[in-house]
């Protein structure tokens, strides 16, 4: 990684750096997206639980309905309620960063948009950035070296 990323909430009760440079970065336009955080899509920068150093505070885990029903956790500032991170499937070895919350969100721009099937008709996607009305095949369109460490955290499945 070139530079370090760090990031924080609203209030700063809650500050954290990046050790390593994420996986992949989704802009995710699904509706569970939109609802959780009041907007048109979410980035999240995908990295290993590991490599997200929390420099002070405490985020607690809130569990987050889903049309999908399958267990989401946003990791919170206890003091202004900002989303820092999710955990999909409660497994905490890998975390999905809110790009929004770095002190440089511009420093990640997004790998894919998914879920543009419920995408807002105003938002224009830049066309060379792939995109898919649903969800993506990771094999066909992540690096080798983001698929290793993927593989490495969460086994071949």
């Amino acid at each position: 990684m070139s530079h370090e990323l760090s990031g924080r909430c609203a209030c700063g009760a809650v500050r954290y750096r990046l050790t390593r440079e994420p996986i992949f970065v989704h802009c995710c336009h699904c509706l569970d997206c939109q609802r959780q955080t009041g907007s048109a899509f979410v980035l999240n920068a995908l990295i290993e639980s590991s490599h997200v150093e929390t420099l002070c505070g405490n985020p607690v885990a809130v569990p987050m309905p889903t049309d999908s029903g399958r267990p989401h956790d946003v990791y919170r500032c206890t003091e202004c309620q900002t989303a820092m991170w999710s955990d999909y499937g409660r497994r905490k070895l890998l975390f999905f960063v809110r790009v929004g919350t770095l002190e440089t969100p511009s420093a990640l721009k997004p790998n894919v948009h998914i879920f543009t099937r419920s995408k807002q008709p105003w938002v224009g996607l830049p066309p060379d950035v792939p995109q898919f009305e649903v969800y993506y095949d990771m094999q066909a369109l992540w690096p080798a070296q983001s698929l290793e460490r993927r593989r490495q955290i969460l086994g071949a499945g």
